[in-house]
């Protein structure tokens, strides 16, 4: 297995929205989940992005991720802000006077880091919120950016080929 890159180190932010974390330890996605519970929470959304034993026709043995963890987590950072300052409370879950409140309760977006097997999950992001369409909106809207944006690089391993010539690939949201 080739050395790990100095930059490409576990990292954990916690802001007021919630948890950011890179690690190279297989992501417990209960934690997870249960580190967006609250009491006023009437919905959690996740998603769980899980390494396919497939691309195009080709049969994938594993994926390795690399990070610029030092910006890759700040930006993840930001991402959350973002998604809990866009998404504001229903008409019928307002306080007087509290337009801006967030509808977001709390999020968390996990990643794996390093060599990542068929089947296990390389990425977790669970919302909290007291409805269910902004918890999915809110879901999906971390997943795109962190895929667009982050800096973390994701190479394809396929069976029957050799080590150096696994593709790595860009990060694009889809």
């Amino acid at each position: 297995m080739a050395t790990t890159p100095s930059a490409s180190v576990e990292a954990r932010l916690d802001i007021p929205e919630g948890t950011c974390a890179l690690t190279y330890e297989p992501l417990d996605v209960q934690s997870i989940i249960q580190s967006v519970a609250d009491d006023g929470a009437g919905a959690t959304a996740v998603f769980i992005g899980t390494t396919r034993n497939s691309f195009k026709g080709k049969v994938v043995t594993r994926l390795d991720y690399q990070a610029y963890s030092k910006m890759a987590i700040k930006t993840m950072a930001s991402i959350l802000r973002d998604a809990h300052g866009r998404y504001t409370r229903s008409d019928h879950n307002t306080t007087p006077g509290d337009t801006k409140a967030s509808s977001l309760i709390r999020s968390a977006v996990h990643h794996r880091l390093g060599t990542v097997p068929v089947g296990e999950p390389s990425i977790v992001i669970a919302v909290s919120s007291p409805h269910r369409k902004e918890a999915f909106m809110a879901c999906e809207l971390i997943l795109e950016k962190v895929k667009m944006k982050a800096q973390i690089w994701k190479r394809e391993f396929y069976e029957g080929e050799r080590e150096d010539e696994a593709e790595w690939k860009a990060n694009t949201g889809h």
